[in-house]
């Protein structure tokens, strides 16, 4: 058996196994397996891989894509310089073992933006400052989009707290991003505090969270009349990613 998985907390909302089996299924890798391993803190992460001898590959979702970084031997140019894994290729010779940390949610990110990108995104916010963030940022960057971080933590040249925000630096930056989790299914209530009244219809909201697939900051954006995108096709792409690196390594 070849067994790959998850790792995060909590994993509830997490519908990778079902993608990865019929990823698996397709290539016809029928002793290819995939499972969540909830860890509720970073601390259990080395019991895990000297537990689970058959792992080759993990990906790393919320709260850990940061801190796993002290964990790895190795770190892809990318995964390097956006500060951020979510994905581990595992390799074991000779009773050794190496773990290599890439970064394939910019990949996913990238390709599932752009079919999106119009004349007038070229501002964005971007709220959340963690992993999925930084993968964000990466990527704005790359595309030549000039971006504002929105988080509670702190303020500096390109960040911004909550309570900054008004009706003129929304009508101002027509993409905005939700990298945080606030929506994830089971709480589905929640939603970034920001000004919507002042979307419009130019605007672009991209939400990172798939579970539920319309999510209440998607929600009152279609209700401005802007263009709403969930994280399923950026999931999708980046798990491919992931696949392609797990096979090739």
């Amino acid at each position: 058996m070849v067994l790959f998985g998850l790792i995060g907390y909590p994993l509830g909302h997490s519908w990778s196994p079902g993608y990865f089996r019929d990823l698996f299924h397709a290539n016809g890798l029928e002793d290819h397996h995939y499972t969540l391993f909830p860890i509720s803190e970073i601390g259990q992460f080395n019991d895990l891989i000297a537990t689970n001898r058959e792992l080759s590959g993990l990906n790393v979702t919320i709260p850990y894509k940061t801190a796993i970084l002290p964990y790895l031997d190795m770190l892809s140019p990318e995964a390097s310089e956006v500060g951020a894994v979510n994905c581990i290729h595992i390799k074991r010779i000779d009773g050794k073992t190496t773990l290599t940390g890439y970064n394939t949610d910019t990949f996913g990110f990238e390709n599932a933006l752009k079919p999106f990108l119009k004349s007038g995104h070229d501002n964005a916010l971007i709220l959340g400052n963690g992993g999925a963030s930084k993968a964000v940022q990466f990527v704005l960057a790359k595309l030549g989009i000039e971006f504002r971080v929105v988080s509670r933590e702190f303020k500096s040249k390109i960040h911004l707290s909550y309570k900054d925000l008004n009706e003129q630096l929304i009508e101002s930056h027509k993409l905005i991003i939700n990298t945080t989790p606030l929506g994830m299914h089971p709480n589905e209530a929640c939603l970034p505090d920001i000004p919507y009244n002042a979307i419009t219809s130019q605007h672009l909201l991209f939400d990172l969270i798939y579970n539920p697939p319309m999510t209440k900051f998607m929600a009152e954006g279609l209700r401005m009349g802007a263009t709403v995108v969930n994280g399923k096709r950026m999931l999708e792409l980046q798990a491919d990613k992931s696949f392609q690196i797990w096979k090739n390594q």
